[in-house]
This record gives C-alpha cells, structure tokens and sequence, in this order.
C-alpha cells in the first residue's frame, strides 16, 4: 500500500513537471459556472493572461483521447477553430497545424503547435503543447501566433469520472484589442470544455476522419 502511495504522489509530481513549463503567477478563479471552473494568471514579461480550464466528466479514457485524436474532427468543439489538421506523427509527438476565426476587424489567426503525449503510471495521459512558429512558412491572409505554451491533462477519478485540465498561454502575435484579450482567455477554456462534455452526451460520427486515421499525416 505504502509503494502504490509514493508511486501516486511521484506520478503526480511529474504531471506538473511536465505540463507546467510556463511560469504563472496568481492563479485566480474567475468563472465557476456548470461545472466548469476556469482560473486566469499572470505571466511573466507578457501582457496577456495564461487560462486553466477543469471539468469533470462522466465518460471513459478511452472516448475521450479518441475525440481529440481526431485532429481535424476535434476542431468542432475547440473554441474559435476553423480548421485543423495533422502535419506530422513520430512516436510520441505530433505537429498540428490550426486556424483560428477572429471577429472582425481582428485578422485571423494560424498556429503550429508540437504535441507531446506522457503517460502516468495512474493512468493519466498529459498532452504538453508547444508552439513551434517557424515550422511552416506564414500563410497569406493570417497571422501567426508567435508563441504558445500549455497542456490537456485526463486523469481517470472514481465513479466513471475523468478530469479534464486545459490550460494554454500564448502570443498572439499582430494587434489584438484588450477587450478582446480579455474575454477570449475566460470564453476558450470554458466554450471548449462545454462543447467537449455536449460531444461526450450526444457522440457525432460524422467528423470525416476515416478508421485509423487519428495521428497519422492526412
């Protein structure tokens, strides 16, 4: 009993090493609504704000990586994604690369993000996600987010439960209005979250990506 105790609290430690790279100060909660709690933070040297998203879902690990495998069917319940799709998969690691909508008169956004998969010995499974600008030329017509640093974390509760922790910061890059900075850090973690755990109640089939094509290039 005592070994499979250290063996918690070690896997545990390494989830925060590994998927908390990015410094944050002041982790605050500013929306507790349905379930879903969404935390702001202060980052070091940037003007915008990092994002924590939890929930807690009835649903199996399983059902839940698979929905996210899906890289270019994912992008129906990730807040603001137009598309999406996969550039690259060796081992571990992924490259994806995503747009994102903006309202006008803010251009939309691009970004390339490496995804490096970690198992826990709990069973957990963490997603660190890193931004990786320069691995494709800018696209004509969006602006690239210069930097991006955060993680998806699913950890298996009791009673069927899975909880799931999304946080992200980024550099958007270009000229974004405060207000729009503003709303778009609380409306990420808590409309991505939501459209997740709608998907998990009501499963869609029709996401277009074929058997065997999660993590593989298009």
């Amino acid at each position: 009993m005592r070994r499979a105790l250290v063996g918690m609290l070690l896997s545990a430690g390494a989830l925060l090493a590994v998927a908390s790279p990015l410094q944050v100060e002041g982790w605050r909660l500013v929306k507790d609504q349905a379930g879903i709690q969404v935390f702001l933070g202060k980052v070091p040297g940037s003007k915008y704000q990092a994002y924590r998203g939890i929930v807690r879902l009835k649903a199996d690990m399983p059902t839940l990586l698979a929905m996210q495998e899906d890289v270019s069917g994912s992008c129906a319940w990730i807040y603001a994604c137009r598309e999406q799709r996969l550039l690259k998969h060796e081992g571990g690691q992924s490259w994806i690369y995503s747009r994102f909508n903006m309202p006008w008169p803010v251009r939309p956004r691009d970004a390339v993000l490496r995804v490096t998969t970690r198992q826990g010995v709990d069973g957990s499974v963490t997603r660190i996600l890193s931004g990786v600008a320069d691995y494709l030329p800018e696209q004509k017509g969006w602006v690239r987010v210069s930097k991006a640093e955060g993680y998806w974390a699913f950890i298996p509760k009791a009673a069927g439960e899975v909880e799931v922790i999304y946080q992200m910061h980024s550099e958007p890059g270009g000229s974004v209005p405060a207000w729009l900075a503003g709303s778009f850090v609380v409306d990420a973690p808590y409309n991505t979250l939501e459209a997740l755990r709608q998907r998990v109640i009501r499963p869609v089939n029709d996401s277009g990506c074929k058997k065997g094509c999660q993590w593989q290039p298009f």
